[in-house]
């Protein structure tokens, strides 16, 4: 046997060492892209379960609730969900109703919830206008 079949060449292991960091890396932006795609998901169905129990509430007792801890107590949502992107629960955003011309003695309330992160998603869009 001579010394060159006892292992492999340079070039041999550049070339396999070049495919597994090509490979890593294409699993890794997959992976990243997914996360953040789920993330968004998760993000989508908070804000429909929060302002689907706003409308509830209001349906329930003729006003908006003055704050999302009334949410809570009346049992319309277990807890405040934390915003996936800012893993927090104090950062969502509230717009306030207007007030009532038939009740102009109802204080205003909560009449809906909107995303608080920075940023943009996927769609081009900003998780604030969400």
């Amino acid at each position: 046997m001579t010394g060159r079949e006892r292992g492999f060449t340079l070039i041999e292991m550049l070339i396999v060492i070049t495919l597994i960091v090509v490979l890593a890396g294409i699993g890794l932006a997959t992976y990243s892209t997914s996360v953040r795609r789920a993330k968004e998901a998760t993000l989508k169905e908070d804000l429909f379960r929060l302002n689907d129990a706003l409308d509830q509430y209001n349906a329930d007792k003729g006003n908006w609730p003055p704050d999302m801890s009334a949410l809570v107590t009346a049992g319309y949502v277990r807890q405040i969900p934390k915003d996936p992107f800012t893993d927090s629960a104090d950062t969502w955003q509230t717009e306030m109703s207007e007030p009532d011309a038939a009740n102009p003695d109802a204080p205003p309330g909560i009449r809906t919830i909107k995303s608080g992160a920075p940023g943009t998603a996927i769609d081009g869009t900003n998780y604030s206008d969400w």
